[in-house]
């Protein structure tokens, strides 16, 4: 007989709010597919920080990127004809954009000009991308999500070398959404929205991939969203229809849950720069960011 120690329970806290001037509480293309055609003013998705401590996220339905100050104070970025989504730095001044609508995208964060950096596959349009993750090798590994599910389960999850060459690494996928590795780089962590879990993805030396297995099961009305891996290999997923963060072991056991408000759509997570032991989540379709401080620190990104 064994005994499972109850996950730790804590509370999310405001770290900041998109401010009224920018929020468009109106019905756009996007909603209507992804939202019911209820009117929504934003819907935020991509945080991720700069080298000065500045966290950018994304607003999918109206095509903007925000940059937060450490202050918490909100500017304009960029706004295009796009759906972004995951965002990560290619270098110190570019962002790499999952694009819904586009595919690949790069973003110069000075002048706020968004260019293509990969649109289509041997001239095909990709479903609807949602999210990426470099190694420390340059491989981009990204979801295309569109809208895959258990009806349909072929969202996709590819690998882009930095040689250029493009890799399909999955293709049977029901709803591929947030992406994050271990931190040897051996195992990548897949959020499978629709199924409701997390699937673990070894990644081979020949670059293949080979006995992915289902790693965690969550339930509710919406799944695992976005991952994010701390220094001790933990498992941090934001799970939109509870307003969860689970912080799973290596067993895949809660250690701790972090908890929104009541009514929070907690999409995608980052661990702030500074010390990265600040965790700030998207409260989605509040238009807003909510933090707490963790013990662990988070894993570095690639700047």
């Amino acid at each position: 007989m064994f005994l499972i120690q109850p996950p730790t329970v804590r509370e999310l806290t405001l770290f900041s709010a998109m401010p009224d001037a920018f929020r468009r509480p109106q019905r756009s293309a996007w909603a209507d597919a992804n939202r019911g055609g209820a009117a929504t003013d934003s819907f935020l998705e991509g945080p991720v920080f700069d080298g000065a401590g500045n966290l950018y996220v994304s607003d999918i339905p109206w095509g903007r990127v925000f940059r937060i100050d450490p202050q918490g104070a909100w500017t304009l970025v960029a706004e295009y004809d796009g759906e972004p989504n995951g965002m990560k730095f290619l270098d110190a001044t570019t962002l790499l954009i999952t694009d819904y609508k586009n595919g690949l995208m790069r973003l110069d964060v000075a002048s706020g000009l968004v260019s293509p950096y990969l649109e289509r596959r041997n001239s095909e349009r990709f479903k609807g991308l949602n999210d990426l993750i470099f190694d420390a090798q340059g491989n981009l590994y990204f979801t295309d999500q569109g809208q895959s599910g258990l009806h349909d389960p072929t969202g996709r999850l590819f690998r882009l070398r930095p040689s250029g060459q493009l890799d399909l690494l999955l293709n049977n996928v029901p709803s591929p959404n947030g992406v994050a590795l271990s931190p040897d780089g051996k195992v990548l962590y897949l959020a499978v929205t629709r199924g409701n879990c997390v699937w673990r993805v070894p990644l081979l030396p020949d670059g293949s991939v080979s006995k992915v297995s289902q790693f965690f099961t969550s339930y509710g009305p919406s799944g695992p969203d976005g991952l994010a891996v701390d220094e001790d290999g933990r498992l941090l997923v934001a799970n939109p229809g509870l307003g969860y963060v689970w912080v799973l072991n290596a067993r895949a056991e809660p250690v701790e849950v972090l908890r929104g408000a009541a009514g929070a759509s907690i999409t995608n997570l980052a661990f702030g720069n500074s010390g990265r032991r600040t965790l700030y989540v998207t409260d989605s379709t509040r238009g807003r960011v909510l933090c707490v401080e963790m013990k662990v620190r988070g894993l570095p990104l690639r700047l």
